[in-house]
């Protein structure tokens, strides 16, 4: 049981790299799209910048998924080693990825009312301007088409992955 629910953490680190790997490929192209729109929505593309706002695989967006795939794979480890530690650091890590995931469905599902929140936040009549629905959905076309599946291949893998090692530990 250790071995399976070893094999589904290192399913879910592979789930969590994919992300950046993914933003790194085609963030650029989704920062160009979201540029055009601004303009076509007669707002300035610097905004981006002196927003800090991004679509490619820099800060967080690498440091956040790279860490879960990290400690999945170290668990991972302790599992494949049989160490006493592995079925309490599973039950807390693997119950953690799942709340994340969850949050990131959340926000994804929720992502043009948050993001107009956050540019009222901002305080910078200019970003406030800013059509949210069209500009993310600009970003989003420059995406093809099959990370949408993987998007859903990805949730699925970490949703089912850590729900199953929880049950391998729980039954080892």
């Amino acid at each position: 049981m250790n071995t399976l629910a070893a094999l589904m953490q290192l399913l879910v680190a592979v789930a969590f790299v994919s992300i950046p790997l993914v933003r790194h490929r085609f963030g650029p192209a989704a920062k160009n799209a979201a540029v055009a729109e601004l303009r076509r929505q007669n707002i300035r593309p610097e905004i981006l910048e002196e927003n800090k706002l991004r679509f490619d695989a820099g800060g967080h967006e690498t440091a956040a998924p790279a860490t879960v795939a990290a400690i999945m794979i170290a668990t991972a480890a302790l599992n494949l080693a049989g160490a006493a530690l592995a079925q309490p650091l599973t039950w807390i890590f693997c119950s953690l990825v799942l709340l994340m995931n969850a949050g990131i469905v959340y926000s994804n599902l929720t992502a043009v009312k948050s993001v107009q929140a956050a540019f009222a936040r901002k305080g910078d009549p200019e970003l406030a301007r800013v059509q949210v629905a069209p500009f993310l959905e600009a970003a989003e076309s420059a995406f093809p088409g099959w990370v949408r599946a993987q998007t859903y291949i990805r949730n699925t893998v970490v949703f089912a992955g850590s729900a199953i090692a929880l049950a391998a530990v729980s039954f080892a």
